[in-house]
């Protein structure tokens, strides 16, 4: 129990109390230091009582005073003062196990840890919770809790997530809802699994949930060429995708009705696969799952041309040369919003590349998934730039990296090019393209 200090910052609260590295942080007045989560929720008070302890296990306590705004000034060995929580479960569907052997270890780790659902937006699919775990979310009212549903059926939940207490786990999502705390909700949908009937289900059980239930998305199983020995899945059928586009669409326009929010939508993944226009951005409301792929293309073409537009009329100072490099999914939309800044920038050149990803096979087709080696390979010796802009996406948490351990130096040093990484924005994609 507790969590070591690494680290008091010159000036700090904690450092004007005296607390020293080294110390374990026992408690906060009354209450025991389990986490980031109890460091943070109990520190608010402008008159702190702490306890620490030794290396030799000499117990002190220790009076801080500081602004209510304020950090103490604290640095411990890991963020969350504490190890991460891995996955208990064995998802048909999980991408992790998917990887080839002999990337980097990072990359195999099953996240399931709800502190970093709260800190960090990840999603949690509830199964390693405690009673006590959810009692304290509750408590402590965090949110919002970002939660991976993909069925509200629960022996189906159970068997297409590998653990018997899958379904069990709902329990929970019941609790939390019912306590106000905000969730965002998401279903990983595999065709004649969780799809058609079972899709209904769940739509019409967290719509019930709602307003603690604040978004739901439902984004297409990913299928890479490494699955043997794995469940048998498949990706959608073109066919099959628009039935889902329809069934949701649908399901949101009659709860909007009710309730003036859509509540749910499909990923911009299954409009690509169903092969029918992307809504207005109207559509997306604020947008409340944009991380998981739901509305970004909308969003990116409106800002784009906005953005274009109001650069009309304005000249680049010298001519310039780019190439955007980025997935199979994507072409479509950056070809064409390169397209229309041809027409409206004189001495802008922009082709526009489609990368396949060969690592993981060609199913993939969404930029994040590309590989630094699938980069190289594809555009090595044919590109007549100045400047490659690559979509943020693409390079992982660990800083400049690609997933198969590339660096963007590496890429930059293969191809002989300057490199750009472009988040994912319209405006930036336009700076991008004139060199702002």
């Amino acid at each position: 129990m507790g969590a070591r200090i690494t680290g008091v910052e010159p000036g700090s609260p904690a450092h004007q109390a005296g607390l020293r590295c080294g110390e374990i942080l026992l408690r906060i007045g009354a209450h025991s230091i389990r986490d980031v989560l109890d460091y943070q929720f109990y520190m608010t008070d402008e008159l702190l009582l702490l306890e620490v302890a030794d290396e030799n296990n000499q117990v002190r306590k220790i009076q801080v005073r500081k602004e209510s705004y304020e950090d103490l000034g604290l640095s411990f060995e890991t963020y969350l003062m504490d190890k991460k929580r891995g996955c208990k479960n064995h998802c048909v569907f999980c991408f992790i196990d998917q990887l080839p052997k002999g990337l980097r270890k990072t990359l195999y780790f099953k996240d399931d840890d709800a502190r970093l659902s709260f800190l960090m937006g990840n999603y949690i699919t509830l199964t390693n919770l405690t009673q006590q775990d959810v009692d304290r979310i509750i408590e402590m009212h965090i949110s919002p809790i970002n939660v991976s549903v993909h069925t509200t059926n629960p022996d189906l939940r159970s068997r297409m997530m590998g653990n018997p207490k899958a379904g069990e786990a709902l329990r929970f999502l019941y609790q939390l809802a019912e306590a106000g705390t905000k969730l965002n909700c998401q279903l990983v949908l595999c065709p004649g699994l969780n799809d058609g009937e079972e899709l209904t289900r769940s739509l019409n059980e967290l719509g019930a949930l709602f307003p603690s239930v604040q978004s739901v998305s439902a984004v297409p199983v990913g299928i890479s060429r490494y699955r043997e020995g794995l469940y048998p899945l498949r990706s959608f059928y073109s066919a099959e995708a628009q039935a889902v586009v329809t069934q949701i669409e649908q399901f949101g326009n009659s709860f909007f009705e009710k309730n003036g929010t859509r509540l749910a939508f499909a990923s911009d993944e299954f409009y690509i696969k169903a092969k029918v226009p992307f809504p207005d951005v109207s559509f997306y409301e604020d947008f409340p799952q944009l991380e998981n792929g739901v509305g970004m293309v909308s969003l990116l073409t409106t800002q784009f041309y906005k953005a274009l537009s109001a650069y009309e009329g304005q000249a680049l100072a010298a001519p310039r040369r780019v190439t955007m490099a980025t997935g199979v999914a994507a072409y479509t939309y950056l070809n064409d919003m390169a397209h229309n800044a041809l027409a409206h920038i004189p001495g802008l050149s922009c082709d526009v590349r489609a990368i396949k990803n060969t690592f993981f096979g060609e199913e993939i087709t969404v930029a994040g998934l590309i590989t630094g080696g699938d980069l190289v390979a594809q555009l090595k010796g044919n590109l007549n730039c100045d400047e490659l802009l690559l979509p943020g996406g693409m390079l992982r948490a660990e800083g400049d990296l690609f997933l198969d351990g590339l660096s963007l130096a590496d890429v930059q040093c293969a191809l002989g090019v300057k490199v750009r990484v472009v988040e994912n924005d319209g405006y930036a994609v336009l700076d991008a393209l004139t060199g702002e």
